[in-house]
């Protein structure tokens, strides 16, 4: 069970949500919309846990297949349903940057996949929320296809 705690801390929308290990992170929504744009927005976090999902288990399974790095980035992009009350993500993309001198574009991309296809919790609870999610993967700055 995770114990998460939001507490309004800048007015009006302003949150600072807080886990059970005082790990903490702001929540707000942009000037337009009534707030000051001052931290992620709530929809913005489902994608930063996507991210941060992904990439643990990239890291994970490119440890196991003895695979060194130099940098690993994760960028997400997506859209929202237009005209809809909650508007869902309905198309996401997952792009894998990596640099390393020894790695394998093939098991870079095999990390990538399961990841984005079969151990992610949070791909597959945007997935049954009805999102589209697609990935790349770039190693040294070529675009690994299979």
């Amino acid at each position: 069970m995770a114990l998460m705690n939001a507490e309004l801390t800048n007015p009006d929308y302003g949150f600072t949500v807080t886990d059970e290990k005082n790990h903490s992170t702001f929540i707000d929504i942009p000037v337009e919309q009534g707030g000051n744009g001052a931290g992620l927005r709530p929809m913005q976090t489902v994608l930063a846990a996507l991210t941060g999902c992904s990439g643990v288990d990239v890291v994970s399974i490119l440890k196991k297949q003895r695979q060194t790095y130099t940098s690993l980035k994760i960028f997400v992009d997506g859209e929202r349903e237009q005209g809809k009350e909650p508007s869902l993500w309905k198309d996401v993309r997952v792009r894998f940057e990596l640099t390393g001198n020894t790695l394998d574009p093939g098991k870079v991309y095999r990390a990538a996949e399961l990841s984005i296809t079969k151990y992610c919790s949070v791909a597959e609870t945007l997935r049954r929320a009805g999102a589209n999610i697609t990935f790349s993967v770039l190693v040294n700055g070529n675009p690994v296809k299979f």
